[in-house]
């Protein structure tokens, strides 16, 4: 069977990866002309029940072991005032170890064979064929016929309509994505406040949220319940002007907390929060499924890039399992997707709430308890 996974990230790399170790060839196509073309993002915590195993199943324990960066899992909660509610130490026996993004991908993508990925080819069309295979198209031009298509292609896939007519709608909460670097030297009052993992400086509606990164790197998501049309009238290519004007949001929170927005060393990124229903489902359609964003995109809590990569394990050995019927090893597989995904997205939901609701950040303190108790 030839298989043909739509995306690059983390999903879709897994999936390839862990269809390797089971001798099954799949080729990927990236929009992405090549792995630096863009940033990767920040710091992922990959969770024991779900990033973890899919990482076992690929093989890649050591090489994931390698790349943790210690004391990520510190917590820190704040009110707007800068005071300290929550201070918890990473011990190491967290169960959520925080890794680069950027590095994650990158051991994924040395694990497959030279070609697997084939960058710059962006997904314009596709075109089913009455056998069951389907027929995608390039912007360059190019063509690609598959037997199974698998859509790993994020928030806006193109391959979702095939299968599904929901479309991601927006939370009514944006991001804006800011960094400091050498922090310890430059943005010492910031770097206290963050500590040596996240930090959650939350209020009704509002937030600033921040990791330390390697190399005194802080990476703050200023969070903020606004509707899109308020985002839309930013002026982003303007950054003194755009950071004063989320900063006028915290007028009276702490100088060391609001400084992660005035300070930022980075032009300030807008990232409007949008999600898929929380039961999202289709009816199976022959030669096509969907993994990760593309299929569950859900408000974020920790749980999409694992949740991603899980899903890619989880395609892979369902495919292995049933070699010559890949539309069995597909059914069971979006079985258990479907059922894993609401429950997750569920539960996102419920986080982002205890984050931005009426009784933050108490009601995130709350979670945190019952969350040891549950330990």
């Amino acid at each position: 069977m030839h298989i043909t996974i739509i995306g690059a990230g983390l999903g879709g790399l897994t999936l390839a990866r862990v269809l390797h170790v089971h001798g099954i060839a799949a080729t990927i196509y990236e929009a992405d002309a090549s792995p630096q073309a863009r940033s990767q993002g920040g710091m992922l915590d990959i969770h024991a029940d779900t990033g973890q195993r899919a990482l076992q199943a690929a093989g890649l324990q050591e090489q994931f072991r390698a790349i943790i960066h210690a004391g990520g899992e510190a917590s820190r909660v704040l009110d707007q005032h800068g005071t300290v509610l929550l201070d918890e130490a990473d011990d190491g026996t967290g169960g959520r170890p925080e890794v680069p993004r950027g590095e994650l991908r990158r051991i994924l993508l040395d694990a497959l064979p030279a070609g697997t990925v084939r960058w710059g080819h962006k997904l314009t069309a596709i075109t089913a064929m009455d056998d069951g295979r389907h027929l995608v198209h390039f912007a360059h031009g190019a063509t690609a016929t598959t037997q199974l298509l698998v859509g790993a292609d994020g928030a806006w896939s193109r391959v979702r309509p095939l299968l599904s007519n929901a479309q991601p709608a927006y939370s009514g909460m944006s991001f804006i994505e800011t960094y400091l670097h050498d922090s310890d030297r430059r943005h010492g009052a910031s770097a206290q406040a963050v500590g040596a993992g996240a930090l959650f400086a939350l209020a009704p509606g509002k937030g600033i949220q921040a990791h330390r990164e390697p190399d005194g790197v802080l990476h703050a998501y200023v969070a903020l319940s606004k509707p899109e049309e308020w985002l839309a009238s930013i002026d982003f290519a303007d950054a003194p002007g755009a950071k004063a004007r989320i900063a006028a949001e915290f007028s009276g929170w702490a100088p060391a907390l609001t400084a992660l927005i005035t300070d930022s060393d980075t032009p300030p990124v807008p990232r409007p929060v949008h999600a898929l229903p929380i039961d999202h489902r289709w009816h199976r359609v022959a030669g096509v499924t969907l993994l990760g964003d593309a299929a569950h995109l859900m408000a974020p809590a920790g749980e999409g890039a694992n949740l991603a990569m899980f899903d890619g394990a989880e395609l892979a050995r369902a495919l292995a399992a049933r070699p010559g019927d890949a539309e069995a090893a597909l059914l069971a597989y979006e079985t258990a997707l479907f059922a894993r995904s609401s429950a997750a997205a569920a539960e996102s939901q419920r986080v982002f709430r205890l984050c931005f609701g009426d009784d933050a950040p108490h009601s995130l303190l709350d979670f945190f308890a019952q969350q040891q108790e549950a330990v």
